[in-house]
C-alpha cells in the first residue's frame, strides 16, 4: 500500500486517520499491539523508532535489560476494517536499542538471517515463510480451577459428540452432519457450518 514514510504521512493527512495502531510479534508468533495517536507519530518514529519494555513480551527480555525498539514497515500499513476510529495497521520489527541491530528473537529478523543464510550457501535463491492462520469456534466453553476442583469443557455442535443429539441449536432436526474425530481439515458443506465465516 506504500512505499516508504511520505505516502504514509500524506495518507493519513488526506483520510483523517486518527490513531496508529503499532503491532509487532513475539517469539512463538503471537501478535501484540499499541496505539498511538497521530499528533505523536511523525517521521522521527522511522529513524528512531519506538521503545517499549521487552520484559513484558514472553520469550523476550529480561527487567535488567528490557528497553527494546521498534522499527516500522511502511509496505505493512493497512486500515483495520473493524475499528470505529480511522486506525490504520502498520507492522514493526524489533530491534536492540544500543546498535540498531535487529532483535535475535523478533521472528522476522529470523527470517531474514535463514533467508540469508539459504542464499549465501547457495540452497536457495528464494524462500517463502507465512504464518497458519487456524482458530476454532465452539457454541459454548466454561472451566474452572478452584480448591477442590478443576475442569473445562468445550461444546460446539458440529463436533463427533454431538452425533446423537435430537436437535441442532437453531431447533432443525439433527441431520447428522458432524465432523468426524481428526476429520475437520477441508470438510465440505454441509458438513462445513462456517464456510461464510471464513
Amino acid at each position: 500500500m506504500f512505499k516508504n514514510s511520505a505516502e504514509i504521512f500524506a495518507y493519513i493527512k488526506k483520510e483523517n486517520v486518527k490513531l496508529i495502531d503499532v503491532r509487532f510479534i513475539d517469539l512463538p508468533g503471537i501478535q501484540h499491539h499499541f496505539n498511538v495517536p497521530v499528533e505523536s507519530f511523525d517521521e522521527a518514529v522511522f529513524t528512531d523508532g519506538l521503545m517499549f519494555d521487552g520484559s513484558s513480551i514472553r520469550g523476550f527480555q529480561a527487567i535488567h535489560e528490557s528497553d527494546m525498539k521498534l522499527l516500522p514497515i511502511p509496505e505493512s500499513a493497512f486500515i483495520d476494517p473493524f475499528r470505529d476510529v480511522k486506525t490504520l495497521v502498520i507492522l514493526f520489527s524489533v530491534h536492540n536499542p544500543v546498535d540498531d541491530s535487529p532483535y535475535s528473537r523478533d521472528p522476522r529478523g529470523v527470517v531474514a538471517k535463514a533467508v540469508k543464510y539459504l542464499q549465501g550457501t547457495g540452497i536457495a535463491d528464494t524462500a517463502f515463510f507465512a504464518p497458519e492462520a487456524e482458530f476454532y469456534v465452539f457454541d459454548a466453553i466454561r472451566f474452572k480451577t478452584g480448591i477442590n476442583e478443576s475442569y473445562h469443557h468445550i461444546d460446539s455442535y458440529e463436533g463427533a459428540w454431538n452425533t446423537g443429539v435430537e436437535y441442532d441449536p437453531d431447533g432443525t432436526p439433527n441431520r447428522g452432519y458432524r465432523t468426524r474425530v481428526k476429520g475437520g481439515y477441508f470438510p465440505v458443506s454441509p458438513t462445513d457450518q462456517f464456510a461464510d465465516l471464513r
